[in-house]
């Protein structure tokens, strides 16, 4: 009894722009083809090349909150 209502995505670190880029417009890519409304994706570094390929969440936290300290 779960219903989905969006994607999930990260890049790997090693990703260079245009490869985050490519995987952002995938994955919004497959949400929209499973009629899916949220496309979440994107993190502090790169939420520009996600709101390029329309993300409905980003996750902010190292530019709100700062660097994690190991």
């Amino acid at each position: 009894n779960i219903k989905s209502t969006g994607l999930m995505t990260m890049a790997p670190f090693d990703f260079s722009t245009e490869e985050r880029k490519a995987l952002f417009k995938e994955c919004r890519l497959l949400a929209n083809q499973l009629n899916l409304k949220e496309c979440s994706m994107g993190m502090s570094s790169d939420w520009e090349e996600a709101l390029e390929a329309e993300a409905t969440w980003l996750r902010l936290g190292s530019c709100i909150f700062g660097s994690r300290s190991n």
